[in-house]
């Protein structure tokens, strides 16, 4: 099977500003899930930080990565994500565990907000879709 990323913010369907909307229509969607942990309202975008233990979800896509090489990067570049420098990233690119709607996992890429959450709102519910939208 083909690598798979869980998408809870602005790459999922629908929900892609301009700059990054091409390359995240080359995303399938392969079905719907959930991370256990928190998700933040960042300003234009979320962020979310998984915790195994928490009882609050963090809901999103699974979709399946094309096979291209630069794909990953072209991500990683717009989650602001340096493999080279993790510790001074946005974000950070790692493989986590999803719980699907189905009621089965699957282990996907997944980008986990990583700075401090001094200012930002929890978004009650885990779901970004929707959120913004008036």
């Amino acid at each position: 099977m083909s690598d798979l990323i869980f998408v809870y913010g602005t790459l999922q369907p629908g929900c892609a500003p301009a700059k990054i909307a091409p390359w995240a229509a080359r995303l399938r969607p392969v079905g719907h899930g959930f991370v256990r942990g928190v998700l933040y309202d960042l300003g234009g975008y979320p962020g979310a930080v998984p915790d195994r233990a928490s009882t609050s979800r963090i809901a999103g896509t699974v979709m399946e990565l094309p096979d291209d090489a630069a794909f990953l990067a072209r991500l990683d570049a717009y989650e602001g994500y340096d493999p080279q420098t993790p510790e001074q990233s946005e974000y950070v690119r790692v493989r986590q565990v999803v719980e699907t709607d189905e009621g089965g996992t699957m282990e996907c890429w997944f980008y986990r907000y990583n700075r401090e959450m001094d200012a930002a709102w929890v978004i009650e519910g885990g779901e970004w879709r929707g959120y913004r939208e008036p």
